[in-house]
């Protein structure tokens, strides 16, 4: 109930306030005519200024309340004032209500100044300019406050809900000039026709301009999650929004080119008639659509993202893929030529519009080409579907969970995949189709997690691959996934070398944790945002000479910014750790040592040293560079790499070029997708 409460009261004070700046700014412009305030519209429309200021006033009282209420958990403390000045004191969104509700005052002092002075138009730009105040406050408390604050971030909130209020907000003002119509045989008297002119031609641009910030908005509350805007409850508010607007335009198109026109039409009285009936019925419903549509932009602002939203289930068997069906047969062409059949749509819209076609054909046509052209271009982009396509992967993406994986990948695969998942296993022959090949295709840029999952579950009809549920737990079967994932990513990154390609980023590493020789602990998360990450992985005592060389250089690498973890990839006993702890002042990694090695020795391949036949040959020393932003960056293998960083200036030189570097990429993804 409480839920329902709240939503009623965020609605209304946003339709209050979206009215007073709409109409304001309605009077603004029709003003430059003075004698407009002197119209019985004019006036009715003032009149109501003041009831809608306390709406939204008593409409934030109400947020205030149900938050006190949502906020402790407490409903009973929805009626204590008590608990409302707690909220205000204590948490952001009150101190944000409390600047609110201060605009609002100030939005009430001058309605009231306003109604009670001569009127004049900058007297309309004061309480368009006053009514601005709580909507771009609002904003503020919208998804808006979840991003960094800055202009950038919130600009295009504020700007959405003010064209929204510039549109929106004036449709009484319309409302009130037709049904002022007295005569409905005599055409629309010159000042109020002129008053209607003016808004419908800045409504054009207002409306293109909403349509762009609200694409905007959608896009980074949606990102790259494009399904959940078919399977969660923001996705079908959004599509919600879309076919209202696409209502309301069609109603804007037909008013301002067919029946406004016609209520100027001196001589032709059933012209009049039909053009002022028309329009009293078709801008009230467009009226009604827009309240419906500002209902659920309130309730798409207190709704979990798309970008967030939890896709358990997929309720479809099929989904589309440009990454897992664009180098099929055919695919670019039939794409393409969808796309070209869209175009023509849109231009016969244009075409329609320009010779007056009648309206079946105005219609039939572009709805025609619009059907063929989603015919032609979506089929070849389907790909199968499952329930647990866009599930969350309950495991990260880290050394433990590779490292578990690469032992069940090795007892339950390898006889059908191979040993690297080349797909050239022992049993690989005996299969048509033979197995997928793992590590060299990109199956799992091309696939979600979730398919895997479900293919380890389940197995393949027709393929001769089992399900292993019974095998392996849930918890086991996510580990395979974040194995194979690992094993593709250490395949793409054969394009690492020991230089930093500048401004590029893309290889997000397994996380870890860790524990060192002298205390120190971690994961390597921490570093983010602070430190460059030298994650040099030694085999002792072959890499005794290496460790000294970072130790006569360790001062000038910590002036970089640079922090060195040493993992050792063979067993050490304590005698060990202790004898190579006494000649390098950096940690040795003790504990999480072998899953870090299993993990990051994935990424060992090279354009010259591909390793792909066999079970592989693992080097004896390798180290990496993660940036202080999360990122691989480069990777030196001395047995492999020609020159690398056995040069101190040169691995200076890749550090310098690190820390000059601002954030390219939001840090990676702690889990796969």
């Amino acid at each position: 109930m409480i839920e329902i409460v709240a939503a009623f009261a965020r609605w209304s004070q946003l339709v209050a306030n979206l009215i007073i700046f709409g109409s304001c700014i309605f009077l603004a412009i029709a003003g430059q005519e003075k004698a407009v305030f002197g119209s019985p519209w004019a006036t009715r429309l003032e009149r109501g200024f003041p009831w809608l200021a306390g709406i939204i006033l008593i409409g934030l009282l109400g947020i205030l309340a149900t938050t006190a209420g949502e906020a402790t958990g407490v409903a009973a403390n929805a009626w204590r004032p008590d608990a409302w000045l707690e909220v205000v004191q204590q948490t952001r969104m009150g101190q944000m209500w409390a600047a609110r509700a201060l605009f609002a005052l100030v939005l009430l002092g001058a309605i009231l100044y306003i109604r009670h002075t001569y009127r004049v138009r900058w007297h309309y730009i004061l309480g368009a300019v006053a009514a601005s105040l709580p909507l771009i406050a609002g904003s503020l408390v919208s998804h808006a406050a979840a991003e960094e604050i800055s202009v950038i971030s919130i600009f295009p909130y504020a700007l959405h809900i003010l064209l929204a209020g510039a549109w929106f907000g004036a449709l009484p003002a319309f409302l009130l000039i037709i049904f002022n119509k007295k005569e409905s045989d005599k055409p629309l008297d010159l000042l109020s026709t002129e008053s209607l002119k003016k808004f419908s031609t800045i409504a054009l641009p207002v409306m293109v301009v909403l349509m762009l910030t609200g694409f905007i908005i959608a896009d980074r509350m949606v990102e790259d999650d494009y399904h959940a805007l078919v399977a969660s409850a923001y996705g079908w508010l959004i599509n919600m929004k879309l076919m209202l607007l696409a209502i309301i335009l069609v109603i804007a198109y037909r008013a301002r080119a067919k029946w406004l026109p016609s209520l100027t039409q001196v001589d032709y009285v059933e012209q009049i008639q039909r053009g002022g009936q028309q329009l009293k019925k078709w801008v009230s419903i467009e009226f009604i659509l827009a309240i419906i549509m500002v209902l659920c932009a309130t309730i798409l602002s207190n709704t979990i993202p798309a970008k967030h939203a939890i896709v358990e289930n997929w309720p479809y068997s099929f989904r589309f893929s440009i990454d897992a069906t664009w180098n099929e047969p055919n695919t670019p062409l039939l794409v393409w030529s969808g796309v070209v059949l869209l175009i023509l749509a849109v231009g016969s819209v244009w075409l329609g519009i320009k010779n007056k076609w009648e309206i079946k054909k105005r219609v039939g046509i572009p709805a025609s080409l619009t059907i063929a052209s989603l015919a032609i271009a979506l089929p070849p982009l389907a790909v199968d579907a499952y329930p647990e396509t866009y599930q969350n992967t309950p495991v990260p993406f880290d050394a433990i969970s590779i490292s578990n994986g690469s032992i069940f990948f090795s007892q339950n695969c390898t006889s059908c995949h191979g040993p690297q998942g080349k797909g050239n296993g022992m049993l690989a022959k005996t299969f048509n189709p033979p197995p997928a090949d793992l590590l060299t295709e990109p199956h799992t840029a091309r696939h979600t997690a979730g398919d895997f999952f479900h293919w380890l579950t389940y197995g393949i009809a027709e393929t001769g691959m089992p399900g292993f549920s019974n095998n392996l737990s849930e918890e086991d079967r996510w580990d395979v996934v974040n194995y194979m994932h690992g094993m593709s990513r250490g395949y793409q990154a054969r394009l690492l070398s020991p230089m930093v390609v500048p401004e590029k980023p893309s290889i997000g590493p397994p996380i870890f944790s860790y524990f060192a020789h002298d205390g120190s602990s971690g994961y390597l998360k921490d570093f983010r945002q602070k430190k460059n990450v030298m994650l040099v992985l030694f085999t002792w005592p072959q890499s005794q000479a290496r460790l000294q060389e970072l130790n006569a250089s360790y001062d000038k690498l910590r002036e970089l910014n640079a922090v060195i973890l040493a993992v050792p990839m063979n067993k050490l006993d304590q005698q060990e750790i202790m004898q190579i702890a006494a000649d390098i002042p950096f940690p040795v990694v003790t504990e999480g040592a072998e899953e870090i090695k299993n993990s990051y020795v994935l990424y060992r391949r090279t354009l010259t040293h591909p390793d792909i036949l066999g079970e592989g040959v693992i080097p004896e020393h390798l180290e990496f560079l993660v940036d202080r932003f999360g990122y691989l960056r480069a990777r030196w293998i001395p047995d492999r790499d020609e020159s690398g960083w056995n040069n101190m200036d040169f691995l200076t030189q890749q550090l310098v070029q690190l820390n000059s570097e601002k954030e390219i990429l939001p840090p990676p993804r702690d889990h796969v997708h």
